[in-house]
């Protein structure tokens, strides 16, 4: 019997950025995680929490191609539907995110199916294509309700590291600061 296929009904979900360090659900499993087809990227304008509609900030989503290092968390599946909402009203406030269910390669060599969100790239919130001086220029600006984008960035690339993730952009908009 595979380990991928133990319980079909308990849930993989996917941490790319504040849910690697904040997940915010109960799990039974954390393991390093491998995800191919999309990127963490500065790819949301953010007109609440890290900026305004009149000076906006930029936030994490997973964009197309490329692959991603992150974790990925096993709920039980007693705790499913609870995960769930709790997801997606942390997640879904806008419907910048798609949810998305994609294969995740373990860092024991599993691979499962995780819950995930990736950028709607038709929405209007979607930063697609800025270079890295255009990122920073967003970065350093953005101010909202959670703080500056600025302090967002720094915490994000510094628990990053703690993970042992290195993230090239993100260490440059940091030293650019």
């Amino acid at each position: 019997m595979s380990l991928d296929n133990v319980d079909h009904d308990d849930l993989w979900v996917f941490g790319y950025g504040s849910l690697m360090w904040r997940p915010g659900f109960a799990f039974s499993e954390r393991q390093p995680a491998l995800l191919r087809g999309a990127h963490r990227s500065l790819c949301v304008y953010s007109w609440h929490h890290r900026g305004t509609a009149a000076a906006p900030g930029l936030v994490l989503g997973l964009d197309r191609g490329g692959s991603c290092r992150g974790v990925a968390f096993r709920v039980p599946a007693a705790d499913r539907a609870a995960t769930m909402a709790y997801l997606t009203e942390r997640e879904q406030q806008n419907y910048v995110y798609r949810e998305s269910y994609r294969p995740l390669r373990l860092g024991d060599g599993r691979t499962v199916t995780g819950l995930t969100y990736v950028m709607d790239c038709g929405h209007a919130q979607y930063a697609q294509g800025l270079t890295p001086a255009q990122q920073l220029v967003f970065v350093r600006q953005g101010h909202g309700i959670s703080g500056s984008c600025a302090d967002y960035v720094r915490n994000t690339l510094a628990h990053l590291r703690a993970s042992g993730i290195e993230d090239a952009s993100l260490a440059w908009i940091v030293a650019n600061l």
